[in-house]
Formats: structure tokens, sequence, C-alpha cells
């Protein structure tokens, strides 16, 4: 972030924290981690904790989605060689 910023880039604290859903989720992950890394040297603002929680939150329902469409692509083969579709519990 700190790297677009010197660059003339429009990303700045404030405004990152409305970007998440328009971010990728490698820039997600590097965002949780460069906030990480603050909050154990120097803390966080409350602004950046707020940031900090809805990146995550991304990230997490990022995840649940992408484990979710898998197993919903996931079949199960019986001994007698029948695929059959996992069920939802």
């Amino acid at each position: 972030w700190a790297a677009k910023q010197k660059k003339g880039g429009s990303v700045s604290s404030s405004a990152g924290m409305c970007e998440g859903a328009n971010m990728n989720m490698q820039e997600v992950i590097a965002r949780i981690n460069a906030l990480a890394k603050k909050a154990k040297e120097t803390g966080l603002s409350p602004e950046e904790v707020q940031e900090r929680d809805k990146l995550r939150r991304i990230y997490i329902d990022s995840v649940k989605a992408n484990l979710v469409g898998q197993l919903e692509n996931t079949y199960i083969v019986g001994p007698d060689g029948k695929k059959k579709k996992l069920e939802h519990k």
C-alpha cells in the first residue's frame, strides 16, 4: 500500500477500508500480513483494526466459498464403482 502511495496511486489507508471487495485475494493477504506486522511492531489505530477485521472477513468468506465449491463437485466412488454426490448435512 505504501508503495502504491509513493508511486502516485490513489490508495490511502482510509480508502483501503472500502476497497476490500475490489482487491484480489493476493492483495487482501498482503494487506492482512502488513497490518499484522504493524500490530506487532507499533500497534494499530482504530481505523486499521476495522480494516484488518474487514479484510479477514473477506478472506474467510473466500476460503469458505472455495471449499463449498469443491465439495459441491466431489463424488464418492463406492466399492461397486457407482459415483455418489456428497450431500449437505
